[in-house]
């Protein structure tokens, strides 16, 4: 009788490493793997405008998984759904000229998608510059992490993809992930590597078999590019994010900034006044704004894949919407095996 018992416990743990809910969050060092049998696909649809469309109905949608349609048996709209995010800070020397601006952003972003008190929503800070570090671990607490970003200074190089490699390996998990709460990343910098071990393609498909969606908020400022621009575009991309330049238009208007003649009378901001400083901050907030938005305000589309061959690694997904000129945003495939 014990050992038909032990049996049948063995078999029920089984069961439950093959559905894609994560282990506990008291497994804070274990990997993050997931058996892909129902896909989990959070969808954005926006106007023209950039506006959310929140109105759209299961009839509305359509998912097709190597180019075949597929049976949506899970559909809810549902706002302030839970979820899991990490806040990749990139602490290296291209981030000294607006650290302030971005530090405050990141606090914002804290303090908004993290209210205090609420079980539904975690978070976990990773800074990164020559290393990646794991600063905060995944908590239900938004001062934790509060507090430690006004401890933090910017300063080296920049290991964005040993930062992402992290956040989907070696923290805490809470129960239920990756379907309740889903996972996001949050990437506040240029986007640029130039100390990571890790490549972009490891941490892409990383990223795409733990089900983890990457949005970003670029540092980079108008007149600058950043090799590392193309990259973080690919991450969100790929994983159904978007990518925010608050900085890439707020100077085009400045008098006397880069290769703009200062022409008093013509510039409606120029540097030194409450105006210019106000600029900036409206544009980061802005973007925070619609990341969190982004968040908060997708559809979540689950299917059971009819037929899943086994030799194939990586499986292509498209969604699409039974409406005109709109923008539709999901991940554009999936692994269907753990790694």
């Amino acid at each position: 009788m014990l050992l038909r018992m032990s049996l049948c416990f063995l078999l029920v743990l089984q069961g439950f490493a093959q559905q894609a809910a994560a282990p506990p969050a008291s497994t804070p060092q274990q990997s993050i793997k997931v058996q892909v049998n129902e896909v989990i696909v959070p969808v954005t649809v926006t106007d023209e405008k950039g506006k959310f469309v929140s109105n759209l109905d299961k009839e509305d949608f359509q998912i097709f998984d190597q180019g075949k349609p597929q049976v949506i048996r899970f559909f809810t709209r549902e706002r302030s759904q839970p979820v899991v995010i990490g806040f990749l800070m990139d602490l290296s020397n291209s981030t000294r000229t607006q650290w302030k601006n971005f530090e405050l952003a990141a606090e914002e972003m804290v303090i908004q998608m993290l209210p205090g008190g609420n079980k539904k929503f975690s978070g976990y800070l990773i800074g990164y510059s020559n290393e990646a570090e794991l600063m905060v671990d995944t908590t239900t607490d938004p001062d934790k992490i509060l507090e430690k970003l006004r401890k933090v200074k910017p300063g080296g190089g920049s290991a964005l993809y040993d930062a992402i490699y992290q956040a989907c390996t070696s923290r805490a998990l809470v129960q239920g992930e990756p379907v309740e709460p889903r996972r996001v990343i949050i990437v506040i910098g240029d986007g640029n590597d130039n100390h990571s071990s890790k490549s972009l393609e490891e941490v892409l498909e990383i990223a795409q078999r733990n089900l983890v969606t990457i949005h970003g908020i670029s540092t980079t400022s108008y007149g600058f590019t950043s090799e590392g621009n193309g990259n973080l575009v690919r991450l969100a991309e790929e994983t159904g994010g978007r990518v925010e330049y608050p900085l890439q238009d707020v100077y085009k208007d400045v008098a006397g900034y880069l290769s703009q003649p200062r022409d008093e009378g013509n510039y409606a901001i120029q540097p030194g006044t409450g105006g210019y400083t106000s600029a900036i901050s409206t544009a980061i907030f802005k973007a925070i704004a619609n990341v969190t938005g982004e968040v908060t305000t997708q559809y979540i589309l689950r299917y059971t894949p009819d037929n899943t061959d086994s030799t194939k690694q990586f499986r292509n997904l498209n969604v699409k919407v039974s409406l005109a000129n709109v923008k539709v945003r999901a991940r554009k495939g999936y692994y269907p095996f753990a790694p």
